[in-house]
């Protein structure tokens, strides 16, 4: 067995965190929340009006993205405000921007 094999084994506890996140964001909206949200913290309201599409729409991915841990939320007075958990995902998202959006 390989070095970059055994190295691999011994990270499996990353790899599934990494497979948990890609799966949260695999979906369209999903990801083009994150790519709004970066590495700010934004209310439903600002994610509602950059991703143009209904509150309710909104708030249903958001809380997958919260119930799969990609997000992390802070609630202000009745607002509630995201911010992406792991900066991981902010790499990753960030990553594909560049290379699927040109930025």
């Amino acid at each position: 067995m390989s070095h970059a094999v055994r190295s691999l084994a011994s990270k499996q506890k990353q790899i599934e965190t990494a497979a948990h996140a890609l799966k949260a964001i695999a979906h369209p909206l999903r990801l083009k929340i994150l790519c709004v949200v970066g590495d700010e913290e934004l209310c439903v309201q600002d994610i509602v009006e950059a991703v143009g599409t209904s509150q309710s729409n909104i708030s249903q991915h958001l809380a997958i993205l919260r119930d799969k841990d990609v997000l992390h939320t802070r609630k202000d007075a009745n607002r509630v405000y995201y911010r992406v958990a792991d900066p991981r995902t902010l790499q990753l998202v960030t990553m594909m921007r560049e290379v699927f959006c040109g930025d």
